[in-house]
């Protein structure tokens, strides 16, 4: 039935009027979105690849939510907790890449959670590979009153990636030292040939302090051994630390968490499982529950880009489970991480388009009245790239026009004097999200943008990334904006696929 509906959907939009824009000796064919004056109407009609979007099975679309992703043999396995459509309480579902570009999604369930027990509903986990066999550790969430753990770390097993059974009787319960029997779940798995076991690391909280343990299981799954607390948080009031990861890029070993109703967050170490540093920003609060994924010569984060229950609205973006994001990991000199576009998603664009300014350049000085250039159109998935340089303390950036009134704009801001690169609606009243990012007065930055649909990410290439959701603007000018700053655009260049 999927797969009718999409061929159907590719119908609906081959029948859709299209603009012609050209550039050069090159052209693109782009939906017109004149009539579609609405921001669900504009979602309908997007054709989701890159921020993947599972297809819709009825009249209501599906979300990805939590990702657990796997690498093998040139192919990402990509499976996640489904949010609605024919996805019973968060079952797991598949999609599959080799590009980050496009993606095959598997129609059938992987692992589809029970009408009665411990795993009525169920929670993220991971894949691992050990003695021949794939094990899907996952999370077992209770919703009964009567089961006396609301949560538990459960297991599936399978000869092959796709479809996994589970292992009844087989479980890990909170440690006693825990003392409650609620927030215990998102295991991540290692296995280690060496000694033919698979590590576990598991979040948890008492007392509202947030935690990372970790466990030891044989590679039968015969023995557990509890091994003890290897992280704490101390970087925010956060009560909660969920999908945890961790991987090695050079010499360090790295701790990645998404700080529950926060951000993701990063920390270090010499050895795989600790002691950490201090954790640091990775990316702002949209982009959430991302986790690693490696190929043996670059190293990416997935997760989802948070979206709104309401697309009209201009004060809110906090909803649970979105579109697919997945980034390259950077690792710098001083061994900080960074985010970065994909390789293979950056060089899909390749058709340039016609700018609204002179010479791919502009200029704006600007006291405490916003300051507005139109620049170039939205499109429904393109690229854009430049540089800017900087004398003031304001904020400046893109702008994006929500319904034509100058106080419903939505701003991607970069604001010096706060060391942010923050998503704002409404002229920058109504914050949405940030990361941190330091900057200096009179250098010259790059940056890049990439937009499909309503979700795009933000580049100040080596320095942030940020992922943002804006709906309603499609069609519309990307303006160039400034406030209380003199800032120079340059080598401004977009691109479509």
């Amino acid at each position: 039935m999927k797969r009718k509906l999409k061929k159907l959907y590719g119908i609906l939009c081959l029948s859709m009027s299209f603009l012609i824009c050209s550039c050069g000796q090159s052209s693109a064919k782009d939906k017109d979105f004149s009539e579609l004056t609405t921001p669900g109407s504009q979602e309908e009609a997007y054709e989701y690849r890159t921020f993947f979007l599972p297809a819709k099975d009825g009249p209501i679309q599906p979300y990805v939510g939590d990702t657990m992703p796997y690498y093998e043999d040139g192919v990402y396995y990509i499976y996640y907790l489904k949010e609605g459509g024919d996805s019973y309480n968060h079952s797991v579902y598949l999609a599959t890449t080799k590009d980050f570009v496009t993606y095959t999604e598997q129609d059938e369930v992987v692992l589809k959670a029970s009408d009665t027990g411990q795993d009525t509903w169920i929670g993220t986990g991971s894949v691992v590979k050990a003695g021949g066999k794939y094990y899907f550790f996952y999370t077992g969430h209770a919703d009964s009153a009567d089961i006396e753990y609301k949560e538990k770390i459960m297991v599936a097993e399978g000869d092959n990636l796709t479809a996994f059974h589970k292992i009844s009787g087989w479980e890990i319960t909170p440690p006693d030292e825990l003392g409650q029997k609620n927030d215990f779940r998102d295991p991540q798995a290692y296995y280690d040939p060496d000694t033919d076991t698979i590590s576990l690391t598991i979040t948890a909280s008492k007392d509202n302090v947030a935690r990372i343990l970790k466990y030891t299981v044989s590679a039968d799954l015969q023995e557990t051994n509890y091994d003890g607390i290897i992280f704490t948080n101390t970087a925010g009031d956060f009560w909660n630390l969920e999908c945890s990861d961790t991987f090695r890029m050079g010499d360090k070993w790295y701790l990645t968490y998404s700080a529950q109703d926060d951000t993701l967050w990063y920390a270090s170490a010499d050895e795989q499982f600790g002691p950490y540093s201090e954790a640091k920003r990775l990316e702002g609060k949209l982009f959430y529950a991302a986790k690693h994924v490696e190929n043996g010569e670059n190293a990416y984060m997935a997760g989802w880009a948070r979206r709104s229950e309401s697309p009209v609205s201009t004060r809110s973006v906090s909803a649970w489970a979105g579109n697919l994001v997945v980034q390259k990991i950077i690792q710098k000199e001083n061994g900080d991480l960074m985010l970065a576009p994909a390789d293979q998603v950056i060089q899909q664009f390749q058709k340039e388009r016609k700018l609204m300014v002179d010479n791919a350049q502009a200029l704006i000085e600007a006291d405490s009245t916003y300051q507005y250039i139109d620049m170039c159109t939205c499109y429904e998935r393109f690229l854009l790239k430049g540089n800017f340089t900087y004398s003031g303390d304001g904020s400046f950036g893109l702008c994006f026009d929500y319904n034509g009134e100058t106080d419903k704009y939505k701003l991607i801001s970069i604001c010096p004097n706060d060391n942010l690169l923050q998503l704002s609606f409404n002229e920058g009243s109504t914050p949405i999200a940030e990361t941190e990012v330091h900057l200096e007065s009179g250098k010259e930055y790059s940056f890049s943008y990439i937009q499909e649909g309503s979700v795009g990410v933000f580049y100040i290439d080596d320095m942030a990334a940020l992922t943002v959701r804006l709906y309603g603007v499609s069609g519309k000018p990307i303006k160039l904006f400034a406030e209380n700053n003199s800032v120079t655009f340059s080598a401004l260049e977009q691109y479509s696929n």
